[in-house]
């Protein structure tokens, strides 16, 4: 794919516009690996333009991504998509996108990359012998349940391949679409081999409508819930990012909704601000809570080291300081209220098999 870019000017990153109608980002922010960038003039912008969504094959050759981060709890993941609808501002896999040569701004939620051939990969890796069974991360870097998802059904048929070798699966999501799957993931947790957590950020319509806005509304995902309880699917619910100063006094009251709808454990993540979406963030906090702006990032700052980001393995899903300690007290205070335990349910790679062979895994 070759990509062709006009150099008209190249300031600072700075967006003083209105994103376009159901979209997080205003506009485009350099991309850290080019040298060149289009940059459109302030006369010819329209507040009131449509930005489509286009969505482009990706030709991955394999499925399952690695990591090694001590800050995350998996160690393999599946992605079918590159890119993410949602367009929540905040979203730390913005950056992502400039590997692909786009922007992580608003070519990051318009731009899909669509991997049509997952299954097929997933079904490939799962059958070879080399794979030993671990349990696949969905949604590690983006959201396998955004919009395009309903017609597609890639996540849906990756599903099919994981039951059929019963090859356990985590599934992080923002939208009430996965409760369409329920009859896979219900099958798969007879199995201990199924976990959803459905990420609430804020039980407000209209902030969950500014900054994350083509996500199910908070009240949709909390539907979700005692959906998956109901099929014996262990559910839970995690509050990312909690933003000092815009959101973070709503732990008690996300946690309680989330225990009497059926979670039975919960989490959290302090916001992530990593390369552009810094930028993002702040134009982003300009641009619709401007009075609030300062105090917010000011929080930030010192829960960050005096910085908006802290990439340290151990600090970064944490943070540090006053901010982060008040944080913590209040989501420990409140998920003990809300009567959760510490520790939700355990996957098991003990059921793996390959259809038409010997069980050849049994930890």
């Amino acid at each position: 794919m070759v990509f062709i870019c006009i150099l008209l000017m190249v300031p600072e990153f700075h967006s003083s516009l209105p994103a376009p109608r159901g979209r997080g980002a205003a506009s485009n922010p350099r991309n850290r690996f080019e040298h060149t960038e289009l940059v459109p003039l302030a006369e010819e912008y329209d507040p009131n333009r449509k930005v489509w969504t286009q969505y482009l094959r990706d030709t991955s050759s394999s499925i399952i991504t690695r990591n090694n981060s001590p800050d995350v709890g998996f160690s393999a993941g599946v992605n079918p998509y590159r890119g993410c609808e949602h367009g929540c501002i905040y979203c730390y896999a913005r950056p992502s996108h400039e590997f692909l040569g786009f922007s992580s701004g608003l070519e990051f939620e318009t731009k899909i990359m669509v991997k049509e051939d997952a299954p097929r990969l997933l079904d490939d890796a799962l059958a070879s012998p080399k794979w030993k069974p671990v349990v696949l991360a969905m949604s590690g870097n983006t959201d396998s349940y955004q919009p395009i998802e309903r017609k597609l059904k890639i996540t849906r048929r990756c599903l099919e391949v994981l039951l059929k070798y019963r090859n356990p699966v985590a599934i992080v999501t923002k939208n009430h679409l996965v409760t369409r799957d329920l009859d896979l993931l219900s099958e798969l947790a007879r199995y201990h081999s199924a976990a959803v957590t459905i990420s609430i950020t804020t039980l407000d319509k209209k902030l969950a409508r500014e900054m994350e806005p083509r996500t199910a509304t908070p009240q949709s995902r909390l539907d979700a819930v005692p959906k998956l309880a109901a099929a014996k699917v262990p559910v839970s619910v995690n509050i990312a990012p909690v933003i000092p100063g815009l959101n973070d006094e709503e732990i008690p009251a996300i946690l309680k909704a989330a225990a009497q709808a059926g979670a039975t454990d919960a989490a959290y993540i302090p916001l992530r601000l990593p390369y552009s979406v810094k930028d993002l963030f702040v134009d982003w906090l300009e641009r619709t809570y401007p009075t609030k702006k300062e105090k917010i990032l000011d929080r930030i700052r010192t829960m960050r080291g005096g910085k908006l980001n802290d990439p340290n393995f151990g600090s970064r899903m944490r943070g540090e300081g006053v901010w982060s300690e008040q944080i913590e007290n209040l989501f420990l205070l409140g998920r003990k209220r809300a009567g959760m335990p510490e520790d939700g349910p355990a996957l098991s790679t003990a059921y793996f098999r390959r259809p038409g062979g010997q069980q050849q895994y049994l930890f």
